[in-house]
């Protein structure tokens, strides 16, 4: 795992080196701040907690809890559906991006950092990671965005609907 420099120099650089961060809500730090401390944290299937590892959606999912005190399903396409849509060059720290690594369909999801930068956890044999959005195999892959901020209340009923089901 990083160490506490590494982390705090992300949010160092992502706070006084990308524009949009100027209107972050407290919500969206929050959630960044609890995202990189769990860089390192390996990937398995299904994990939804540090204790046994996270898979993408798992992740997200705890993260948003955590920090935001949204309860979101544990499915990266359920996501996708959630919130306002954010075209590319309109995406904020916080956002949710999505990524279409089988198929034609949403199966891989972050968190956006700024900078072109997301933070999720990969694969099998991967850890929570910061990487690039603009590298070949994610900038290929892309294929959304969302804002849950905007509708949260919306996001809490959708969450607990989807749940339920």
């Amino acid at each position: 795992m990083p160490n506490d420099t590494d982390a705090q120099a992300s949010i160092q650089t992502l706070t006084t080196t990308d524009d949009d961060q100027e209107n972050w809500s407290d919500r969206a730090r929050e959630v960044l701040v609890n995202a990189l401390s769990l860089t390192g944290v390996k990937y398995k299937y299904g994990g939804n907690t540090p204790e046994t590892g996270f898979d993408c959606s798992g992740f997200v999912r705890y993260v948003f809890n955590q920090a935001a005190s949204l309860t979101l399903p544990h499915s990266a396409l359920a996501l996708s559906q959630m919130g306002k849509a954010i075209p590319k060059g309109e995406l904020k720290p916080g956002d949710l991006v999505f990524f279409k690594t089988i198929k034609n369909a949403v199966s891989h999801v972050g968190i956006y950092m700024g900078n072109n930068r997301f933070i999720h956890s990969p694969s099998t044999g991967g850890q929570v990671r910061v990487e690039s959005m603009q590298t070949g195999y994610w900038a290929t892959r892309f294929s959304g965005a969302q804002r849950l901020d905007d509708a949260k209340t919306e996001t809490k009923n959708v969450a607990n609907e989807l749940s339920l089901q």
